[in-house]
């Protein structure tokens, strides 16, 4: 099984990069997806800050790479030759990763804090109702989990402040390179 991580700061793009995947028939395992579970099954708004409480939660109780463990078997349930991983947050996560997956790519997303901003205010789920100072204070957030990290040690990088179509023609052409569908 190939597998296909993507990272990135918060709205750098990664959600775009996974539809792309979709629609080349990649099947996509949302590692955010695992998190907003236990927020609902803890009763709890899906607001931004109770995403990142009960995700500090898991790392501070299982393990920094707790999300990527909980998210292996849901990648391994899909069957498939080539799945897509969309939200590490954190080295220990790809090293996780890398060594269940012998076949594992990590994709770095880039973009500006403005351009995320911009992306993020338009985007309109329910966690992502932030002020600029929040935004800020999420990054950090992230950045504590070893985002940054996972970022520098990407084995491809993608910039993300152009238009819509320039960032989907090059994330397509770079997963096709990687295995995944057909250009």
């Amino acid at each position: 099984m190939k597998v296909i991580g993507i990272v990135g700061m918060p709205a750098s793009g990664k959600g775009e990069a996974s539809r792309i995947a979709r629609d080349l028939g990649i099947p996509v395992v949302v590692m955010g997806d695992a998190i907003r579970e236990r927020v609902k099954e803890a009763g709890l708004p899906l607001t931004d800050a109770n995403c990142g409480t009960i995700a500090g939660k898991l790392r501070a109780d299982l393990g920094m790479d707790a999300i990527a463990r909980i998210t292996i078997p849901r990648i391994e349930a899909t069957g498939a030759l080539v799945v897509l991983v969309d939200g590490i947050r954190g080295d220990y996560e790809v090293t996780a990763f890398k060594g269940h997956f012998p076949d594992f790519t990590l994709i770095g997303i880039d973009s500006s804090f403005e351009t995320r901003y911009r992306r993020l205010a338009n985007r309109g789920r329910s966690d992502d109702s932030l002020t600029p100072d929040e935004l800020r204070a999420r990054d950090e957030r992230e950045l504590g989990w070893g985002l940054g990290r996972a970022l520098e040690g990407a084995d491809c990088r993608v910039t993300n402040e152009g238009s819509l179509e320039e960032f989907a023609a090059e994330v397509r052409a770079l997963l096709c390179r990687l295995g995944g569908g057909e250009e």
